[in-house]
C-alpha cells in the first residue's frame, strides 16, 4: 500500500508505525505553504492520510476533493498514533 500524507511538519514516529503496519511506501507533503490547484496526489497512491493539526482549511479541502476526483479513500486524522491506528484499521490488514 502507498500512503499520500498531508499535513504535519514533523511526522515523528509514524512513519515507522506505518511501515509496521504494513505500508509499502509513503510520500509527505507538509502542507504549511499557500498552494493553488496544482498540488498533486502521486499517480500510485492508495491512500490519502490527512493530518488536521497544523493544516490549513484550504488545502484540506483541496486534497479531499483531488482524493474525490481519483476515488481515493481518505483519512482525517490528529498527528497522534494512537489515533491513526484506530482510522487506518479498515485499510490495512
Amino acid at each position: 500500500m502507498s500512503v499520500f500524507i498531508v499535513g504535519a511538519d514533523d511526522l515523528g514516529n509514524i512513519p515507522a508505525n506505518l511501515l509496521k503496519a504494513g505500508v509499502k511506501s509513503m510520500k509527505h507533503f507538509k502542507g504549511r505553504k499557500r498552494v493553488s490547484e496544482d498540488i498533486q496526489i502521486p499517480a500510485d497512491t492508495d491512500l490519502v492520510l490527512v493530518f488536521t493539526d497544523y493544516l490549513s482549511h484550504n488545502i484540506a479541502e483541496l486534497v479531499k476533493r483531488k482524493a474525490k476526483e481519483a476515488t481515493l479513500p481518505v483519512v482525517f486524522s490528529k498527528r497522534s498514533w494512537s489515533h491513526l491506528q484506530e482510522k487506518l484499521q479498515p485499510f490495512i490488514q
